[in-house]
């Protein structure tokens, strides 16, 4: 089975971790210094130095494997012709929602772990015309659903 590729990113990357380690372990040991005959400012300001230059290295990896991630795990296409043009709940957890696909207007349920489609449109049976001010009106969506479900029962 094929690991995703963000996946085997990480899991490449977990492989470097010991090398560091690894090549300190080989090289050989040095004689260390008393304190009293390092130069205090040099080496102090090098260490710093050294430091917040790995700090940004690893900042600048940590921010190209996140857009890397992002890049990867977007689905492609997957919503293309797809258009949602409103939803009204009707409890806590369910609404009802209308959704534009291609020729087609569908009335969907959705509720937690599931979505039943209530009914089936055409584009001029909907005719949502839009609000002339800038206000919407309180229940505007959920009452012109309404008479439309009404309208489609009788006739």
């Amino acid at each position: 089975m094929k690991a995703p590729r963000p996946l085997m990113l990480f899991r490449s990357l977990l492989l470097f971790l010991p090398l560091p380690a690894l090549a300190d372990a080989a090289a050989p040991a040095e004689k260390t210094l008393p304190p009293s005959t390092l130069a205090g400012g040099s080496d102090l300001a090098g260490s710093v130095g050294q430091m917040f230059l790995g700090l940004a290295v690893v900042i600048v990896v940590l921010v190209g494997c996140l857009w890397l991630l992002k890049r990867l795990g977007a689905p492609r296409g997957s919503a293309r012709g797809l258009k949602v043009l409103g939803a009204a709940p009707v409890g806590p957890r369910e609404r009802v929602v209308l959704v534009e696909v291609g020729q087609k207007v569908l009335v969907l349920g959705v509720a937690p772990g599931q979505v039943n489609t209530l009914d089936t449109l055409s584009p001029d049976e909907l005719k949502l015309t839009e609000p002339t001010s800038d206000r919407h009106e309180p229940g505007g969506f959920a009452q012109r659903l309404k008479q439309m479900l009404e309208a489609n029962k009788h006739g």
